[in-house]
């Protein structure tokens, strides 16, 4: 009887640290690994990830900005999709909020909803955008797009926040929480014009079916709290870390939001459990109905997060405790920031730039982590809803760390055959290589992307740079160039040629002359004659008399 029991105890532990297991495989972009950058966000339909939020703005190769993410075969490759007819248009939105819901419980199909973020001009917006698949062939997906009209306390424009969907007595909402913005615009100066600082700690409910919002003020949310993570499932919302601007802190509490949604008005109430992590930029991945996997973030301004947790929600309560974290390797450890998102099904997204920054500022390297055993990477429906946001801060805004926000994503990504469909064309766009922010612009540049600063009050995350107009065009540093942010904003502004301190004087030895106007002269009239008298003439002697006398 004893050693049966003692099979059965060690066959239950070797289950367990089989479940526990994390594994962790390099993966490689094969093509537009420029347009995977912090900030970006990944949206599941049916098995199938798709990529949202590139770097700049959409070329015309994939007008939506919306590309397939095929991960196969440890390689990941982008292919453009297209948007319906009565679609609006969806910018290329970076660190925004975005979460799943069904639009009725009778459909099977999940939207997206998608708020807030940042334009490639790093203006903020305040829309919400719901994201649905059309149709999807061999050769073609097609999504619809459609902005939502909302009306009274409409959240602010931010980036950086969650939203969740909550189920309570049939009916639905969406909440929005935390998030930064810009400084009023009355409080902005030329030195802090792109400041930015934490939104209120209010808490907004959202009613999709009447374009209704409402805010609520809730006693035991002090401090604004920004690329954080939450757990919504049923009626509950937890919330855990996140750091907060005005304290320079990760808050080590959390938060249990529960929204309860009468035929009335609705009920918020909120309570501070023990057991917090002290955490940002924290990604979540769901293993199975009721257990979560918390991997990476910061732990302080200068130390990533490299231990791992294990989240289970049971009976309206909560448990973290500590679990075994993947062998990182030697690039993971050492690295200055990293980045990620949710693959779900147990897998993680990660990120690390590469190691030539100075050359090619937008190499990145790519890992996918595994959280569980291949035994258990079978079909389930995810219950629960995830969202997380890393706390990559712009540099100039925030903590050395704070650079590398997160991806957003809900399901994992399916390897198939899809060599059929149209790739993009990486030709098609702009080599960022070349143009990129931290290139040597010339024999005196001096911009390190290690040691960098704003200098002009329009510099946000990376140097202003100016297009020098000679032969094919080159782009130099406008700090380097010695150029006063007057001329700079004047040059921006109006339509001339520029060249730098190295080919000005060589444009002025090779310009034509001016073509000088002539002022045209009018003919001058000709003099009339006068009458002279001829003393030839015979005249009277009378005259003559009177003449002289």
């Amino acid at each position: 009887m004893l050693l049966s029991c003692l099979f059965f105890f060690l066959r239950y532990q070797n289950m367990t640290q089989s479940a526990d297991a994390m594994s962790l495989q390099m993966v490689s972009a094969v093509s537009n690994s420029s347009l995977l950058q912090p900030g970006c966000s990944l949206l599941n339909f049916d098995g199938h990830v798709f990529f949202f939020g590139q770097k700049g703005w959409p070329k015309r190769s994939c007008p939506t900005g919306v590309f397939f993410l095929d991960i196969k075969q440890n390689e990941i490759k982008m292919k453009p999709v297209f948007f319906s007819k009565d679609s609006c248009y969806l910018p290329p939105l970076r660190y925004p909020a975005i979460c799943t819901f069904r639009g009725n419980e009778e459909s099977n199909k999940h939207q997206y909803v998608i708020h807030g973020g940042k334009t490639p001009n790093n203006d903020l917006s305040d829309k919400i955008y719901i994201m649905s698949l059309v149709s999807k062939t061999s050769k073609k997906t097609t999504f619809q797009c459609v902005e939502k009209d909302l009306g009274g306390d409409v959240p602010e424009a931010r980036y950086g926040h969650t939203i969740n969907v909550v189920h309570s007595r049939g009916k639905s909402m969406s909440v929005i929480f935390g998030g930064r913005s810009y400084i009023p615009l009355a409080q902005r100066t030329t030195e802090k014009w792109n400041s930015v600082v934490d939104c209120l700690p209010s808490v907004f409910l959202v009613d999709f079916e009447f374009g209704c919002c409402t805010s609520y003020i809730l006693p035991e949310l002090q401090d604004g709290l920004s690329f954080h993570v939450s757990v919504a499932r049923n009626d509950t919302i937890y919330i855990l870390g996140g750091h907060s601007l005005q304290n320079n802190t990760r808050s080590p509490s959390l938060y249990k939001l529960k929204v309860d949604l009468p035929l009335g008005s609705p009920a918020l109430t909120c309570s501070v459990l023990p057991g917090g992590i002290s955490v940002s930029s924290a990604i979540v991945t769901q293993t199975s109905d009721t257990e979560f996997v918390l991997v990476g973030g910061y732990q302080s301004d200068n130390q990533k997060r490299l231990v791992c947790n294990t989240i289970v929600l049971e009976d309206n309560k909560i448990e973290i405790v500590e679990r075994a974290s993947p062998d990182w390797t030697p690039d993971i450890k050492h690295c200055r920031m990293w980045f990620g998102c949710d693959m779900g099904k147990g897998s993680v997204l990660l990120g690390i730039p590469g190691a030539n920054k100075q050359l090619i500022s937008d190499a990145n390297y790519f890992y996918i982590l595994r959280c569980k055993g291949a035994e258990e990477d079978e079909e389930e429906e995810l219950t629960a809803q995830i969202c997380s946001q890393a706390s990559t801060e712009d540099q100039g805004d925030s903590t050395p760390f704070e650079d590398s926000e997160e991806f957003c994503f809900s399901a994992e990504a399916s390897s198939f055959d899809v060599d059929d469909i149209d790739t993009y064309n990486e030709d098609d766009e702009e080599d960022e290589s070349e143009t990129g922010y931290w290139i040597t612009c010339c024999a005196s540049c001096n911009i390190d992307i290690n040691t960098w600063v704003p200098f002009y009050s329009t510099e946000l995350n990376k140097p202003a740079m100016i297009l020098c107009s000679n032969g094919a065009g080159h782009w130099v540093h406008a700090q380097c160039m010695d150029l006063s942010e007057s001329m700079l904003l004047h040059l921006s502004e109006a339509n001339v040629k520029y060249f730098c301190n190295e080919h000005v004087d060589l444009n002025k030895g090779l310009q034509t002359p001016k073509k000088v106007m002539h002022l045209k002269k009018q003919p001058m009239k000709p003099l009339r004659k006068k009458k002279t008298m001829n003393l030839t003439t015979p005249v009277k002697k009378s005259f003559l008399r009177r003449l002289f006398e």
